[in-house]
């Protein structure tokens, strides 16, 4: 029964991260169909984020009142009616519409998820089911250039992936029996106890460390979507790469974090959360060093952009991961519906910063941006194990 509820929950995050490349291979199709300008793309993504921030925070009111199974199968079933929302929305501003329900079911899936698995399960699993999010970060593209190159138009990529995510809700609700929410956990425990009050904000931020945890995250974030949304244009104007060609060469970034979660899987056998944490951030920081080098054919920021992905890979699980072990099973929700909400304004406000910086500046600034993000990451870890270590 184990074993078939973390097989769910893989599937889970698998179809967490199939609609989130989708908006990104679908757009240039869609402004032209939908009359939009290019730059609007933008507004449905911070839509999407502001969802996910207001779930992610709301996360440990729902957890505890309905558990988590029913939180996530909840959460599925909305993202999952957004996605067919956005297949036959007729402008864009019915796209804005859908958008606030997609970042409310997918904030709810990430938190509840990341906190069960955190408490109920070894950090290998906690690695692995990110290493599921980049499987369908990698798949949903491919669905929709299916959709795409068969006449069916960009709808159709998303009445696919929607159609999916029903299925999914489906087995979700099957297999609600087999979820324990922490309410009966505590129920189950031997000493009798108060069931708690929701923490909020305040409360969280009143925990010796969680602050420094939370920086983290958002650090974390900055780092690995700013190189995300940049990287490409960091290949043409500071290296010289074709455009072509770095359209396509910046998949190494997204293959360093998928295969780089995969074996961190195994790694975390051997070596304790805070050590993989550690061992990401040296990786990250080899990356950035390797991406300044002057190696023929560019290979110097291909490859720096691979070790970057490959060191970002362990640091977000083992982050979470540790979070009951650094607070306590009984805050580790809150903390973790916190801690989302961090990672999702790192992901919203972190990347345009730099584009700013880029275009009114230089875009050669991208590693010294990264690495000052990198920097207070390490910062704040080391502060966090002297507290809580």
């Amino acid at each position: 029964m184990v074993n078939l509820l973390l097989a769910v929950i893989y599937i889970a995050f698998i179809s967490l991260g199939l609609p989130d490349a989708l908006l990104g291979s679908a757009w240039p199709t869609m402004s032209q169909d939908l009359g939009a300008p290019v730059s609007w793309a933008g507004g449905i993504s911070m839509t999407i984020s502001a969802g996910t921030i207001v779930s992610a925070l709301l996360s440990d009111r729902m957890t505890l009142r309905f558990g988590a199974g029913r939180v996530t199968a909840v959460s599925v079933g909305m993202t999952a009616a957004a996605l067919l929302g956005f297949s036959i929305a007729p402008n864009y501003w019915a796209l804005i519409l859908m958008a606030i329900p997609y970042g409310l079911g997918a904030g709810g899936v990430d938190a509840a998820l990341n906190n069960y698995v955190a408490i109920h399960y070894e950090s290998k699993h906690m690695s692995w089911l990110h290493c599921m999010w980049g499987v369908g970060t990698l798949v949903g593209p491919y669905v929709m250039g299916y959709a795409l190159s068969n006449g069916q138009g960009w709808p159709w990529g998303y009445r696919y992936i929607g159609m999916l995510q029903i299925v999914l809700t489906v087995m979700l609700v099957f297999s609600l029996p087999l979820w324990k929410s922490r309410r009966e956990t505590a129920e189950a425990d031997a000493e009798p106890a108060k069931p708690r009050e929701p923490l909020g904000v305040k409360g969280v931020l009143a925990i010796r460390g969680a602050k420094e945890i939370l920086v983290m995250f958002l650090c974390y974030c900055a780092i690995e979507q700013t190189a995300m949304l940049w990287g490409s244009s960091y290949m043409v104007l500071a290296d010289g790469v074709d455009k072509v060609t770095a359209a396509s060469r910046i998949v190494v970034l997204y293959f360093g974090i998928t295969i780089g979660r995969a074996l961190s899987g195994f790694l975390t056998m051997r070596l304790s959360d805070p050590a993989m944490i550690r061992l990401g951030q040296t990786l990250i920081l080899a990356g950035i060093i390797v991406m300044l080098l002057p190696l023929p054919n560019h290979f110097g920021v291909y490859a720096g952009l691979a070790v970057l992905g490959l060191g970002c890979a362990p640091v977000y699980p083992c982050i979470i991961h540790s979070t009951p072990d650094y607070f306590g099973e009984e805050n580790s929700q809150a903390i973790v519906g916190v801690q989302m909400a961090c990672a999702y304004i790192g992901s919203m406000l972190m990347p345009p910063l730099f584009g700013l910086i880029a275009q009114y500046v230089t875009i050669r600034l991208l590693p010294a941006y990264l690495f000052v993000f990198l920097a207070l990451m390490v910062f704040m870890h080391e502060s966090l194990r002297r507290k809580r270590g």
